[in-house]
């Protein structure tokens, strides 16, 4: 941990300061200018006891008059240029720090659109929110505060030492004696506070992400009766937060106590030896003072001094904390960054063509509604939709096979249908289309090309998907359907929409087509949600159409409704059919029963009811899907 976070305080520091390299310039110059500032009380000390105090009380105030007014200009003229310095670095740290953010969300969330479906089924959901919510406010934390602070303290502890040095060698020697044992102190507290503040954050990830779980899942909680259960669990998990925080601050709060216990005795101890070398004439050669002899001056400006020494070491001991929980987020939000993104090693692309006189295609720029796989060499395939297996086996974790041996003709038009029970490899087959996941044995070729050779993006483009889950998102009923083809006009979204019979009760909604959908449509019906996706499909209209179970969640009148938009949708497209219900696949051209990623049976509905076999069994529930 301590190597991974070594390595993500470099690289976010560096980050930093690469997209901003005038801005922090500016930040480190204001800073130094500030810290001069903050460090000249001792300075003004000195010279306010020795050139004004001692001669007032000999020969009255009248002749230090001047000096005083002079040091009086002297002090507004520092301590304005460092409270213009502060405002400076502070404002300018605020933009910066933001800009910053910015940019780091705008990659996390870049990679995460360009990783694999897999990552997102190995990593939940809450985890992967907490990158963007608790992680990066730690490192806001430590641009905003702990950066600034740091950069600070170096500052004044280098002045101040300047400083100290010239006034006294002996005393400034004491001065890092004990600034040696405030260090030992911090890092042996506020290391262990550092590590319980990263568990913290562990925690609370895992927390959040439990959160987020039970308030999807607060319907079927409810359902179950699961409200004691659920409370338990967060319980178990709040308690660990709890823990983990406690201890952290436990430590992180002790230290602060005891380094302000150090500078006290550190004052007193300055004060002493400051006297001992002012009184005792033996002692006053130990000095070292660049002023030739300890004075009383001397001795309450080097006081002020220490102090600030010893609460600048403290202060930035509060920052240990801070900057563990930043470099521990930073390292997550690294790791996400850094992740190897979607493999995509095809070069054939679809691109609109149009068809000439003798029958040849010739690529077009504009939208024709024809369209042909291009390949490497410039040659022109057309796009058909014919999708085909051949001996594909296929396994999400090794040594586990789902599907053995696959093979299967999507000719153009088609429509193929896959029944079987939960687990028989009917999704997993859809997803090797749109190349979600990658077969380990076999081929599938889309028009003849293999499908490994097509850019995804171009392969996904000719291929649409309905889920049984269905997914719209925030904005209006016509932007979802138009989500499935963004050109598309006012005109095309209603024609979509009659397709999947969805305009009527569409025109029903407040404001038609233009009401606000949010919190993925929670105000309207499943069944009017899929014929929302439905329409969606029907615009997109793609040569390849994979509904998985598209109305297993549908009341049987919807259904209806929802059948005949896809029979519209499915016609001249090659088709592949996931359903449950088996009344819904009837019409396929095909049917493949599959058991355990094996196909047992392939035929029509009527060949296959002669076989008497698994698929008769099931539609005369002799068998039932599970």
């Amino acid at each position: 941990m301590k190597n991974n976070n070594s390595k993500s305080m470099k690289r976010l520091i560096g980050y930093l300061f690469k997209h901003n390299k005038l801005s922090m310039t500016l930040v480190i110059i204001s800073i130094f200018f500030s810290a001069i500032a903050s460090s000249a009380s001792g300075i003004f000390i000195y010279y306010l006891l020795n050139n004004v105090v001692a001669p007032a009380i000999q020969n009255g105030f009248a002749s230090v008059a001047a000096t005083l007014t002079g040091l009086i200009i002297a002090m507004a003229v520092v301590y304005g240029l460092g409270v213009l310095a502060s405002w400076a670095y502070s404002f300018i740290i605020a933009k910066v720090g933001q800009r910053t953010l910015n940019l780091l969300r705008k990659e996390m969330f870049s990679k995460m659109e360009e990783l694999p479906i897999s990552y997102f089924d190995k990593n939940k959901h809450g985890d992967i929110m907490s990158y963007y919510t608790n992680d990066i406010d730690s490192i806001r934390q430590f641009f905003s505060q702990s950066l600034v602070q740091i950069i600070n303290t170096i500052f004044t502890l280098i002045i101040l030492t300047v400083f100290m040095l010239y006034y006294s060698v002996t005393l400034t020697a004491v001065v890092y004696l004990c600034a040696i044992i405030m260090i030992i102190i911090i890092k042996t507290i506020g290391g262990k506070s550092s590590r319980y503040f990263v568990k913290q954050q562990t925690s609370t990830a895992k927390f959040e992400g439990y959160v987020t779980e039970m308030m999807n899942g607060e319907k079927v909680i409810k359902a179950y009766n699961h409200e004691n259960e659920a409370i338990a669990s967060f319980g178990k998990l709040n308690s660990q937060v709890e823990e983990d925080s406690s201890t952290a601050n436990v430590y992180g709060n002790s230290i602060m106590p005891i380094l302000g216990s150090i500078g006290n005795y550190l004052y007193v101890l300055i004060a002493i030896i400051g006297g001992i070398m002012t009184m005792v004439p033996s002692f006053q050669n130990l000095s070292l003072t660049g002023f030739g002899a300890m004075s009383a001056a001397i001795i309450v400006s080097f006081l002020s001094m220490s102090r600030q020494f010893g609460q600048s070491i403290a202060q930035v001991s509060q920052q240990t904390s801070m900057c563990a929980m930043a470099f521990a987020g930073a390292d997550r939000v690294f790791a996400l960054i850094d992740e190897n993104k979607e493999i995509d090693e095809g070069k054939v692309t679809l691109v609109s063509v149009a068809k000439s006189s003798d029958g040849s295609l010739i690529e077009s720029p504009d939208a024709t509604g024809h369209w042909a796989w291009k390949k490497e060499d410039g040659s022109l395939t057309e796009l058909r939709g014919n999708i085909v297996f051949k001996d594909v086996d296929f396994s999400y974790e090794p040594n586990h096979i789902v599907l053995h041996d696959l093979c299967l003709d999507g000719d153009p038009g088609k429509k193929i249908a896959f029944v079987g029970a939960t687990g028989a490899g009917k999704t997993t087959i859809t997803n090797l289309i749109n190349r979600f996941y990658d077969i380990q044995k076999g081929t599938i070729t889309y028009d003849d090309i293999p499908i490994k050779s097509i850019k995804k993006s171009s392969l996904r483009n000719s291929v649409t998907v309905v889920l049984q889950d269905t997914n719209l998102f925030s904005g209006t009923v016509r932007d979802n359907i138009r989500y499935g083809k963004l050109e598309a006009s006012d005109e095309e979204v209603d024609n979509a929409a009659k397709t999947a019979n969805a305009y009527d009760f569409i025109k029903k909604l407040p404001n038609g087509f233009d009401t606000e959908l949010s919190n993925n449509a929670a105000s309207l019906s499943q069944g009017q949600r899929q014929l929302i996706s439905i329409a969606r499909a029907a615009i997109a209209n793609t040569p390849v159409l994979i509904l998985d179970e598209a109305t297993s969640s549908i009341d049987t009148r919807t259904e209806q409704m929802v059948q005949k938009g896809t029979e519209k949708i499915m016609d001249g497209r090659t088709t592949f059919v996931i359903a449950h219900r088996l009344s819904t696949v009837q019409n396929s051209d095909e049917i493949i029963v599959l058991d355990h990623g094996r196909i047992i049976e392939k035929g029509n509905h009527s060949s296959l009811m002669k076989e008497r076999g698994t698929y008769y069994q099931l539609y005369t529930g002799a068998f039932e899907l599970e």
